[in-house]
């Protein structure tokens, strides 16, 4: 699905729960939301996933010049921005010079969106809450990580990302809105080809929890002050076990393993996966 749009507020990003890392990865630049490295794990074989290579995140927004000079001090030699066509007008990424800006949108044959209602339940708590309370959008969730895996333009889209990761010279970052659902699976099956433990998958996928909530604060408050529970908001900015859980089942259901899903799902090769292997472990 599309993440909700953020609201046009900076938001640092703060360690959400204990990383299952030695360290937390996650980085405080402002204008960013759930901005953090993807390496530092330490895969099933003994290898570890390596760390300033790659990155990953909510939509760049920057309101002022201090946040780009944070991100160039990455070295970034490109950014993948997995929004759709409308996401990246209303918000465009801003990046430092030198930085290749890749878009690939990963939902654009989704037929619905919800961030296309997230406004409206905003203006009517009343239905709003009905609308939380009915379970459409957990319904909705599972339809798009499922999706996720399934449409042609999410399987596009994915293959020309990791396809250039596996040939890049210097450290990328894909992000998306919110940096949770198309950026969180994005992470999830990388960090699943690179041999990470699936436990600790979900670990890393769950980090979004927080930051995320934490930058759509504004809108819970609006949501409050004209009337409704935030409580029951809370769902259309979280992520959840078994929003994952049914990525993952229909990878075995469709290609039998993540390996088959890299190989048939996206149509890369082994000799472009061990290039990944090669380039993000050590």
């Amino acid at each position: 699905m599309n993440d909700p749009a953020a609201p046009n507020s900076p938001a640092q990003t703060s360690p959400a729960q204990k990383s299952p890392r030695a360290e937390s990865a996650a980085l405080n630049i402002a204008g960013i939301i759930n901005l953090r490295d993807v390496g530092g794990y330490a895969t099933v074989t003994g290898a570890r996933v390596s760390t300033g290579l790659l990155y990953r995140s909510g939509r760049l927004g920057f309101e002022g010049q201090a946040g780009i000079d944070e991100l160039a001090e990455l070295g970034l030699s490109t950014v993948f921005d997995l929004r759709s066509e409308a996401e990246c007008a209303s918000l465009p990424d801003r990046l430092p010079d030198g930085v290749d800006l890749v878009h690939l949108d990963v939902l654009a044959d989704a037929v619905t969106s919800l961030a296309a209602h997230l406004a409206d339940m905003f203006e009517d708590p009343v239905a709003a809450e009905e609308l939380l309370q009915s379970g459409k959008i957990r319904e909705h969730y599972l339809g798009t990580y499922k999706n996720l895996i399934t449409s042609e333009a999410a399987c596009t889209a994915y293959r020309e990302m990791f396809l250039q990761i596996a040939n890049l010279d210097g450290p990328a970052l894909f992000h998306c809105t919110a940096g949770k659902d198309r950026t969180g699976w994005a992470a999830a099956s990388l960090l699943s080809l690179l041999g990470v433990a699936e436990q600790v998958v979900l670990e890393d996928y769950l980090l979004s929890s927080e930051p995320v909530l934490a930058s759509f604060q504004p809108y819970l408050d609006q949501f409050a002050a004209a009337g409704g529970n935030p409580e029951l908001l809370k769902p259309a900015f979280d992520v959840e076990p078994d929003y994952l859980a049914t990525s993952l089942s229909e990878v075995l259901l469709q290609f039998g393993s993540i390996d088959g899903y890299f190989r048939t799902g996206l149509g890369l090769s082994d000799e472009v996966t061990d290039q990944i292997r090669q380039r993000l472990l050590h």
